[in-house]
């Protein structure tokens, strides 16, 4: 907070322009874009898996990525999140034509993917920029639940 002045400091209100002829403009009752991107999978018309994912634009493609390995292949909620993941478009100044994808991908996939002259962009293993993530799948025939969190950041998942 800025002194006693009941402001809570952050930086959400940068991306407001002081432009009055700027769709974004700073006006009263507006509020600031935001890439929160919390997610409910249904199943059956239930609840099933919750997500969400931080990190900017990698968000959707982390989500994404994280949903259609549990549903589509049958990976747990902590292997759907420590998977490579990989990062296309501009974020923090990239280039908006690269791929980023983290080194522990198969290298026939990077084979495939420089054949195709697509840019690509190695990074580490479990790299931060492609965002950091957790779940929470349950099932509601059984009331088992499952919990996930991301190596790449500092989150935990617990149960009890």
């Amino acid at each position: 907070m800025g002194g006693d002045t009941g402001i809570i400091m952050q930086n959400r209100g940068s991306v407001f322009s002081p432009d009055e002829n700027h769709p974004n403009r700073l006006e009263r009752t507006k509020n600031s874009f935001h890439t929160i991107t919390p997610a409910l999978a249904v199943k059956d018309g239930k609840p099933a898996i919750a997500y969400g994912a931080m990190g900017g634009e990698s968000q959707s493609q982390t989500q994404a990525a994280m949903l259609t390995r549990v549903v589509d292949f049958g990976y747990d909620v902590q292997q759907s999140i420590e998977a490579p993941r990989r990062l296309f478009g501009r974020t923090c100044g990239m280039d908006p034509s690269d791929l980023w994808i983290e080194s522990d991908v198969p290298d026939n996939v990077l084979r495939e993917l420089k054949r195709r002259a697509q840019p690509v962009k190695l990074l580490g293993r479990w790299y931060s920029i492609v965002g950091h993530a957790q779940t929470i799948r349950w099932n509601a025939d059984t009331g088992f639940y499952e919990g996930g969190a991301d190596p790449r950041g500092d989150g935990s998942a617990a149960g009890y």
